[in-house]
């Protein structure tokens, strides 16, 4: 069966960190470009940062920069977003998006709040 499935949210104070993991079943991950998304409430969802297949190249969002990494291990055919330095803003459901020319899967959401 294919799928994505996340991990690593929670509750976390401003200015702390979280570590989201997004595992990959039934394809190879390394073939694939992987995108990161969030979703706040009453807000569209938009995108925060993508890496290509090579895991060479990487964008961002302008308000994550410099507080945010994607990677992805291919080896654990896994594919990580590292958030340091949250802010309250940054609360959402992160969702992680692996895609070709040809196909799209996306994970089920994983909850990061961000509160005092």
């Amino acid at each position: 069966q294919v799928q994505l499935v996340e991990s690593g949210g929670g509750l976390v104070q401003p200015g702390g960190s979280l570590r989201l993991s997004c595992g990959a079943f039934g394809f190879t991950l390394s073939e694939y470009a992987m995108s990161w998304y969030r979703q706040a409430p009453g807000k569209e969802r938009e995108l925060v940062a993508s890496i290509g297949s090579g895991s060479v190249a990487t964008t961002y969002t302008n308000s994550v920069k410099g507080r945010f990494t994607i990677s992805k291990d291919n080896v654990k055919n896994t594919a990580y977003l590292q958030m340091n330095n949250l802010k309250l803003e940054d609360t959402a459901v992160y969702y992680c998006k692996a895609y070709d020319a040809k196909l799209v899967y996306w994970g089920q959401g994983t909850q990061v709040t961000v509160s005092s």
